[in-house]
């Protein structure tokens, strides 16, 4: 689409047209009220000022990137009919490392208006960024990159706090989050088999069996527990609902999300800041992944058991004088805990707000926020998964040839436990590791 052309067909159709949403007029409750020219050249900057109501904890570099990237692909589609000078302040404001300080934490409104708002103000040097990690003035960090602050035009305002980039975000890194632990969690489900002696026929056909090559069952040992035997089945679940949400992604990031849109020369309404379905596909892989965690920290359990194991009791090398790694399943077992706490759907919950104007809310990054949380503990519970299974091979001796190249790579970063040690670091220094590697053997 050529954006200057339809820029200028946007102000024309402006010039012409009665009150439009949010560019001539108020917004919410306040749509009714028309505005006059004076009115109007302040208010596109007094959309972004007066709704950065938020503050910290603030989202992450990546999920910042990740919003900037969003409004961006967004704008790019050309139903905004933002300038063309606005569309490239933004990719230079991305190119060169600009940081807004953008919360996380309690957005109630219809749409996103809060963090666009502290995202999008710093573009006209009001608010603050995040340079280094240290809150900065965006004055000065426009200043210090030798750029002027961007002068918004008709609708510009509006514009940069419409739809739901933030969900879109979230959605995106959580999926590739949740993909790599999906990945991690499939080698976690093969460990338990290989290193208890389970029966392995049930495993036919699953997304473990080329782990398991090589094998050995422990004789006298009819059926694994239930945790070890339906991991492949969870994980297939889990697959699925993180599939359906990357649709929803792409399928969401087609949908004009200005309100109003500029679409075939016309003002046309839009609720693309309704992300309900994002919202809703984050709270269903939330779900999967709590379920998947309750499996693995169960198979973690099992695993510390000489009844199921046939190895020393808690995988201590000197049982008693040694506590051994139960304590590995107490922190995993805290990890769990919390994230059952976080389970709820977050989608759920509309209040009225804007005197009744906006009376539903989709929360779809709130889920999106909830869904991150819940990754990163899941990496922390696969953590302890890995090092107990180090350990319990260290033991047994043996193992499966198909995790060859896993058990090195456990070899390679975490030392056996020979005597009670603090393994705190050790959960952190893995669960990074394990969140950098893709996890594919």
């Amino acid at each position: 689409m050529d954006l200057k052309r339809q820029r200028e067909a946007m102000l024309a159709a402006l010039a012409a047209a009665g009150p439009v949403y949010g560019v001539n007029t108020g917004m919410g409750r306040l749509a009714q009220t028309v505005l006059t020219p004076d009115q109007q050249a302040r208010h596109q900057r007094n959309l972004l000022v007066g709704r950065a109501v938020g503050g910290p904890p603030w989202l992450s570099a990546e999920l910042t990137r990740g919003l900037l990237r969003a409004r961006l692909r967004g704008f790019l589609r050309g139903d905004a009919a933002v300038s063309p000078e606005l569309i490239g302040f933004l990719r230079d404001r991305i190119e060169d490392g600009f940081l807004p300080a953008v919360p996380r934490d309690s957005l109630g409104s219809a749409g996103e208006i809060i963090p666009l708002a502290h995202a999008f103000q710093t573009f006209l040097g009001i608010g603050t960024v995040l340079e280094d990690g240290v809150e900065t003035p965006a004055a000065e960090a426009l200043a210090s990159r030798g750029v002027a602050p961007f002068v918004l035009g008709p609708k510009e305002g509006a514009s940069l706090i419409q739809g739901s980039p933030l969900a879109e975000a979230y959605a995106r890194v959580c999926g590739e989050r949740a993909e790599r632990l999906v990945s991690w969690q499939t080698v976690c489900a093969a460990l338990p088999v290989d290193l208890l002696g389970a029966p392995q026929a049930i495993y036919r056909g699953s997304r473990i069996q080329a782990f398991l090559d090589g094998a050995e069952e422990r004789p006298g040992i009819r059926q694994a527990p239930i945790s070890v035997r339906v991991g492949p089945r969870v994980l297939d679940y889990l697959a699925k609902t993180v599939d359906e949400l990357d649709e929803t992604v792409r399928e969401s990031e087609a949908v004009p999300s200005d309100s109003p849109s500029f679409l075939d020369g016309q003002f046309v309404p839009t609720t693309g800041y309704h992300a309900v379905e994002l919202g809703l596909r984050m709270d269903a892989v939330k779900a999967a992944l709590v379920h998947a965690a309750e499996v693995a920290v169960q198979r973690l359990h099992r695993l510390l058991d000489p009844q199921f194991s046939g190895l020393s009791a808690q995988l201590a090398v000197d049982p008693g004088p040694q506590a051994g790694l139960t304590p590995l399943h107490k922190r995993a077992a805290g990890e769990l805990h919390a994230m059952r706490r976080l389970a709820a759907p977050a989608t759920l919950g509309s209040l009225d707000t804007s005197a009744g104007q906006e009376d539903v809310q989709a929360f779809a990054s709130r889920a999106g926020a909830e869904l991150e949380e819940v990754i990163g503990r899941f990496f922390a519970v696969t953590a302890c998964e890995l090092i107990a299974a180090r350990q319990a091979r260290y033991l047994k001796g043996t193992g499966a040839p198909g995790l060859a190249e896993v058990y090195g790579w456990l070899a390679d970063r975490i030392e056996p436990a020979v005597v009670d040690r603090s393994l705190g670091p050790e959960i952190e220094r893995l669960a990074a590791a394990a969140r950098e590697w893709p996890g594919r053997f």
